[in-house]
């Protein structure tokens, strides 16, 4: 007899049969101290070949007997905890997700072991073929359709279990801790694993703060991994490789069209890639949460800016050479010029503190003038005030040195916070001056000479001396320019004198000449990072090569010095023939390229050490 539509030579039997007794049965037996079908039980709910009416059929005993399974049966409910029933039919789910709620229920020893169970598919799952007899893994990036509803059916059991353990949120963290992957794992991994915790804060808002100290944290890691230089060149390297063709290959452009935009938007940086990754996601969370129907959400962004802003304490500000992370706050403050403004003064209540340690003082500086230098929506009315709450404070600060009836010298472990201060305004006037003085000349020179920069550069502290050379240099350019102050005869005397002499971070007796003391860097220099850095673009301020072309180096430093005195006698704008400009790397030079006012090379940055 043939029945329709089965192929009985060709098509394995149904896996139906069952050996041993009941659940119950087992349980009994086991008590009274015969293990066989207890073992035999395990065996069969371990077989990866189980079919979906099996694990109905188990499920349904095990739920008919929940009293008795007490923690003497936890290598029990361990086996039935790694039954396969994500990816199984949606009969196995309902029943898989109500024997959940029955364990954790009846026996609440097994909750860690429930949730431990349900994070473990928070990623895709590894698969390991054999070819030639040599074990192939790692398969997990290639796009599975089913991992959408797999994740559906994580957070949901999730909720079954917090609706019926309320004190769940106490017992998740340290799991999802344990169950972060390790930052080398594959991009695709980490980004699983990250969509769901920020899926999960949405439904247990009491962990958000944890969880994304959780995932910053790890981020960072990735961050600081990867030096500036380090991105920068490979993805030079790759570029040149893809413009100089090997000759003789076939010609395989039209090949290649469908996937090149895919590749174009990719990092070739490893760990580059890793972070954008990571950074697109946590971007398209902050967006989403901020925002409900296309409309901004006051209240819901206001909460989270608390939590970001609680780990950028706790986690980014101690935290030297960071390059990309603390772009989740600058993205965040682009929402609203509230977010903005708040951000500038919590870091300004950071500096002003002398309780603080001094690096964080000094790191909450370089924070605020980066911030205000580089962040289109900060108006200059804000940048304005800020300047004036900073020379204020600077101008204090002489005040105390001059009154104190000691001998005031240039000590960076003493004024480390004044000078980082100094440099912060210095840096902010190089990228914002055009903005204070394009609509109203007259006024925006009024307000420079407000801030008495004269007074601060000549001061016996002597900033320009410890801070940066590329951002001292164009300061002097620009303030040279306007007549607002001349700095180059003190530029010319401390290149006279021997800079601070430290020893070689390689250790022996080998010295090297610091030309930066203050172990500055810029939080915001240029973003790197291709795909998430589409969201910062069009908020930031890149370094305008026309607020440079009539800046102009003096060609020695003597003939500024002339030139400055005869200026301010005649009262000429001083005119040359080159053009200065900054870089990220050169800082030790007063001539680099336009790119960009940026940090020294990160070869030297390391994480804060307390």
């Amino acid at each position: 007899m043939e029945v329709e539509g089965w192929d009985f030579l060709n098509s394995p039997p149904v896996k139906t049969v069952r050996f041993g007794g009941s659940v119950a049965e087992t349980l009994d037996k086991l008590r009274k101290g015969d293990s066989s079908d207890y073992e035999l039980l395990k065996h069969q709910l371990a077989d990866p070949d189980i079919k979906d009416a099996q694990i109905i059929s188990w499920l349904q005993e095990f739920r008919g007997c929940m009293t008795q399974l007490t923690k003497d049966h936890e290598q029990l409910i361990y086996t039935v905890l790694r039954l396969p029933w994500v990816g199984r039919s949606q009969a196995v789910v309902d029943e898989f997700l109500a024997f959940l709620s029955n364990l954790v229920s009846a026996q609440t020893v097994y909750l860690c072991a429930c949730l431990k169970m349900v994070v473990s598919h928070f990623t895709p799952k590894r698969v390991t073929i054999c070819e030639g007899g040599v074990d192939i893994s790692d398969s997990e990036d290639e796009e599975d359709t089913d991992l959408p509803r797999n994740f559906d059916l994580c957070h949901q059991a999730l909720q079954l279990i917090i609706r019926y353990v309320p004190s769940t949120c106490r017992f998740l963290m340290p799991i999802l801790q344990d169950g972060f992957p390790f930052v080398q794992k594959s991009p695709r991994t980490l980004e699983c694993y990250v969509h769901n915790l920020l899926r999960l804060t949405v439904y247990v808002p009491s962990i958000r703060r944890d969880v994304l100290e959780l995932i910053v944290g790890q981020l960072l890691k990735l961050d600081v991994s990867a030096s500036r230089e380090e991105i920068e060149e490979t993805e030079e390297n790759q570029s040149q490789n893809q413009d100089q063709p090997e000759e003789g290959l076939f010609d395989m452009d039209e090949d290649m069209t469908a996937e090149q935009p895919h590749r174009t938007n990719m990092m070739v940086h490893p760990v580059a890639e890793r972070l954008d990754t990571l950074m697109v996601v946590l971007m398209a969370y902050i967006r989403d949460i901020c925002n409900v129907d296309g409309s901004f959400h006051a209240e819901r962004t206001k909460e989270l800016y608390k939590d970001l802003l609680s780990v950028f304490d706790k986690l980014i500000l101690p935290t030297h050479a960071s390059g990309h992370v603390q772009y989740t706050l600058f993205y965040l403050c682009s929402f609203k010029l509230a977010l903005a403004e708040a951000f500038l003064d919590h870091l300004w209540k950071v500096l002003q503190n002398p309780t603080q340690p001094a690096i964080l003082r000094q790191a909450a500086a370089g924070y605020m003038g980066s911030f205000m230098a580089r962040a289109k929506f900060v108006p200059v009315l804000t940048v304005r005030a800020c300047l004036d709450l900073l020379l204020t404070w600077i101008h204090a600060y002489i005040d105390s040195q001059d009154s104190s009836g000691r001998q005031v010298c240039c000590d960076i472990s003493l004024h480390g916070p004044f000078y980082a201060t100094c440099q912060a305004v210095f840096y902010t006037l190089v990228f914002r001056h055009r903005a204070m003085l394009e609509a109203n000349m007259k006024k925006g020179l009024e307000f420079l000479q407000s801030l008495n920069l004269e007074r601060l550069v000549m001061c016996q502290l002597n900033p320009l001396k410890v801070c940066l050379p590329s951002v001292t240099s164009m300061f002097a350019a620009i303030t040279r320019k306007y007549q607002v102050v001349f700095c180059y005869t003190i530029i010319e005397r401390n290149n006279r004198q021997v800079l601070p002499v430290v020893r070689s971070s390689a250790g022996g007796d080998g010295v090297t000449t610091n030309t930066n003391p203050l172990d500055s860097f810029f939080p915001f220099d240029p973003y790197l990072l291709k795909r998430s850095g589409q969201l910062i673009e069009p908020l930031y301020q890149a370094w305008d090569d026309l607020a440079e072309t009539d800046l102009l180096p003096p060609k020695t430093a003597q003939q500024a010095l002339k030139e400055d005195e005869d200026d301010f006698l005649s009262g000429e704008t001083p005119h040359g023939d080159a053009m200065l400009g900054l870089t990220p790397s050169s800082y030790g030079s007063n001539v680099c390229s336009p790119n960009s006012v940026g940090s020294p090379p990160t070869a030297q940055h390391r994480a804060f050490k307390f």
